[in-house]
């Protein structure tokens, strides 16, 4: 059988159970649009490429699977290089797949071309760039199967237009190709040269659940290398066996969640006092799938002082590079988090822990008692009653501004008033005060339910990764947590969900400056408030309408929450908050995580 590149990566994408692709259709990748056009794979066109890779990930965050974005030569795929940044960054799996000039032309600065395959390789987990159609026979499954093993992350393919239109003869086992391919690479990468050997794990792990037994004040810190089903499952096991408090990156919330008596919050510069305090006192930790980023750990020679004097760090990590960077570990494991701790348990279950059982329940609720007494202090609102009144920083002059943090908690309840459950939404967030709001305040309950741009921090990233949560859970209602700032960012999206028709309500906190920008000129910068607050206003509310969406105002529209959540379809929402909010609390450059301004 004789196929075209367009036809072998349609087919292909097809055999992996691909259904839906997001992206731009430009000059270089039109022979693949060709093919698409009489595929049953749903194409959403989005208004700029970016969006795509952001659709991607909202899919492929809450499913975990890798989803696909397109884009053509030149500016497209650079459009879409920062979403794909984002996904490295933050070890999402995904497949891009960018049109690139013809062979013959590249390198002639033609017409829409750019190094897509130079530019993306230091922001990818793999790029290539295929120059024939029969290297796409394995250069598609291949890039599944190093997206979505080991510790995920973007893949991307450059496909020439020559090569696209090319044809060449197919193996005759081409229907079940795929998997093949794919279940080839992903045997061969079984015994992985920088994980830890097969016969070794169980030693590891004992070696772990015999320093465990000996702690008198653990904590188990948790990142986004924890944040799966399975893995969310078998840590619930580990705690229910050895009595902890838990902490999360920003990555990690989900991981336990935030009803439970063990967990004690976020660390780091936007952390609670307790999860800090609590990482500070504590005379061991386990961390697992976290890889003590700047913004969790501060000083480093102050985040975990007294583990490092007494037993120590033990970390849990699929990537060996994350371990050892940045604080030492007295013993490790290089291991997806599910299986880690499926091992501990198994060890922990053999020993008697009774030992120091009481100092560690004793423990647990000191640091519960410390998160309580944190949150009656973090739940009073800005004072400024009064404000500037001036319409163009985004608040109106007399009355109470709405305290954006009970906001964003209530939101679970107002939702329960129309028959939606916790679990029945997920929340995306764009960066910003908002985002560290909703990480501090939203009660967070499963793995996965928090979409967020962690390490890059991509404003804009929140209304597409929604538009996308929403296509892989249609059953499920996703909220967008946005800022005025960063919902302008990509709100040209607005169209994408509109056409779509998602069960998406975008909520944006409108303070008419970028909140966390100013705040940090505030606190480390004299109040200098440079370039940070909008001299123009757009009324969001009629922008949105514009695209066709339903729109409420929160502070006006007494039936604001039946529009949000009680009517199917998306749904814009806005109100407005004080540009005097500041995200407490908020620790200064040199400063230790627990001596953060409060």
């Amino acid at each position: 059988m004789v196929l075209s590149g367009s036809q072998i990566i349609i087919q292909l994408l097809e055999q992996h159970g691909i259904r839906t692709v997001a992206g731009i259709p430009g000059g270089s990748i039109l022979p693949l649009y060709d093919e698409l056009y009489s595929s049953d794979i749903q194409h959403v066109l989005v208004r700029q490429e970016q969006a795509a890779g952001f659709i991607a990930q909202g899919v492929a965050r809450v499913s975990g699977k890798a989803a696909v974005c397109m884009a053509t030569s030149g500016p497209g795929a650079m459009n879409l290089l920062t979403s794909v940044a984002d996904a490295r960054c933050d070890s999402i799996p995904m497949v891009a797949i960018t049109g690139q000039v013809n062979t013959s032309l590249i390198g002639t600065d033609a017409f829409q071309e750019a190094d897509t395959f130079g530019l993306s390789f230091p922001i990818t987990k793999h790029s290539m760039m295929v120059k024939s159609p029969a290297e796409l026979l394995e250069a598609v499954p291949m890039a599944f199967a190093i997206a979505e093993s080991g510790r995920p992350g973007p893949v991307l393919i450059d496909v020439p237009r020559n090569v696209q239109a090319a044809k060449c003869e197919v193996p005759a086992d081409f229907e079940n190709y795929f998997d093949k391919i794919y279940k080839h690479y992903i045997e061969s990468k079984k015994g992985m040269k920088y994980q830890t050997e097969e016969k070794m794990i169980p030693l590891v792990a004992e070696n772990f659940a015999k320093i465990l037994k000996d702690a008198k004040k653990p904590v188990l810190y948790v990142g986004g290398g924890a944040n799966s089903p399975l893995a969310a499952e078998k840590i619930a096991e580990f705690i229910s066996v050895y009595n902890i408090p838990v902490v999360s990156s920003l990555m990690g919330i989900g991981v336990v969640s935030s009803h439970s008596e063990n967990f004690i919050g976020m660390v780091g510069m936007h952390g609670s006092y307790a999860a800090n305090r609590v990482m500070y006192e504590a005379d061991l930790v386990l961390a697992a799938g976290a890889r003590f980023d700047d913004r969790a750990t501060g000083v480093v020679e102050k985040f975990c002082p007294n583990a490092v004097k007494n037993l120590g760090i033990l970390h849990i990590d699929i990537d060996a590079a994350e371990v050892n960077k940045i604080l030492s570990s007295s013993s490790y494991l290089i291991l997806d988090c599910a299986q880690a701790f499926s091992h501990i348990n198994s060890a922990l279950k053999k020993l008697d822990l009774s030992a120091f059982k009481a100092d560690r329940d004793s423990w647990v609720k000191s640091c519960a008692e410390t998160k309580k007494n944190e949150k009656i202090v973090l739940e009073l609102g800005c004072d400024q009653s009064d404000c500037c009144g001036n319409r163009s920083c985004g608040v109106k002059a007399g009355g109470k501004y709405r305290n954006p943090r009970d906001f964003i908690a209530s939101l679970p309840s107002l939702a329960a008033e129309f028959g939606l459950t916790e679990d029945d939404l997920i929340v995306a967030t764009d960066v910003g005060q908002h985002q560290m709001w909703t990480a501090q305040f939203y009660p967070i309950k499963n793995p996965r339910q928090l979409l967020t741009s962690g390490s890059l921090g991509t404003m804009g990233f929140g209304l597409p990764a929604a538009i996308g949560a929403a296509m892989a859970a249609p059953e499920k209602r996703v909220v967008c947590i946005s800022g005025d700032g960063s919902i302008l960012m990509n709100i040209q999206e607005l169209a994408t969900l509109s056409e779509l028709g998602l069960n998406v309500t975008v909520i944006v906190l409108d303070n008419g400056c970028l909140g966390m920008v100013r705040q940090q000129q505030e606190y480390l910068f004299d109040k200098h408030y440079s370039a940070s607050t909008f001299i123009s206003h757009p009324d969001l509310l009629k922008v949105a309408e514009g695209f066709g969406i339903r729109t409420a105002d929160a502070d006006a529209d007494s039936e604001w929450t039946k529009k949000a959540f009680g009517e199917k379809g998306p749904c814009f929402v806005r109100t407005l908050i004080s540009r005097y909010e500041t995200v407490l609390p908020f620790v200064k450059s040199g400063c230790a995580n627990i001596d953060a301004l409060r």
